[in-house]
């Protein structure tokens, strides 16, 4: 799965040498946030850039009914808020707990003054920026020309691009969704979702084990990734 490189999780803090992660921390205040707790809403003033420590959060959008519809999960060493660094202004998105979580809350302006001292973490900041925006790129395409079924499977071939790990034949993705959150991140409904599963399941591509979703078939995988689709 070498081909959706882009999509999988970047540890911003891994490659720090101390000095530089030292000063990142002391720009910083560490706060821990309760479950469900948002830590910023749409509208809200883009003040602050933020590193995830602990836990995950979800970033999301509710539509003009209602409907949330998630971007992405973040999880420890990813950074999130980022948008407002490039243009400024307010929040187009919000941002939720879904975990207790601990994270480095960063000012604006101090990041910016740090970038400059630092212009290889700018560098990195282009490079994530310009993957989430290739990834939305890709699930607004999904969700004009596929039907729910491929919307599911590419869903699930992200999802094991992301956060998945080889076992054998098979892809374990190492993170629990529940059908809901699923749905809202392909836009349909959570009992869409569970029918599709199901059906893959009775076709043998996939198998659940302690909510843990296991892909079976790797030809799936290949086929999504070369723009294909097995029915």
């Amino acid at each position: 799965m070498d081909e959706l490189w882009f999509v999988r999780p970047y540890d911003f803090l891994h490659d720090f040498n101390s000095h530089a992660e030292q000063e990142l921390y002391e720009i910083g205040l560490t706060v821990s946030i309760n479950k469900d707790q948002l830590i910023f809403s749409a509208g809200s003033p883009g003040e602050y850039v933020y590193i995830l420590l602990e836990g995950r959060i979800k970033i999301y959008e509710l539509t003009s009914d209602g409907k949330e519809v998630i971007h992405w999960f973040c999880f420890p060493g990813e950074l999130f808020g980022l948008a407002e660094i490039v243009r400024g202004g307010r929040r187009t998105v919000a941002a939720q707990a879904c975990s207790k979580v601990k994270l480095l809350k960063i000012k604006h302006s101090d990041f910016v003054n740090y970038m400059q001292k630092y212009p290889d973490v700018a560098l990195r900041i282009i490079g994530l920026l310009s993957c989430r925006l290739r990834e939305l790129g890709d699930v607004i395409t999904n969700l004009v020309a596929d039907d729910v079924t491929a919307r599911v499977m590419k869903l699930l071939t992200r999802l094991g691009a992301r956060y998945g790990s080889d076992e054998g034949k098979e892809v374990r993705l190492n993170i629990c969704l529940t059908h809901q959150e699923m749905a809202d991140m392909i836009g349909t409904t959570r009992q869409t979702v569970t029918t599709v599963l199901s059906s893959l399941k009775r076709k043998d591509l996939l198998r659940i084990e302690n909510k843990i979703i296991y892909i079976q078939n790797n030809d799936w995988i290949n086929s999504i990734v070369d723009g294909k689709i097995i029915h």
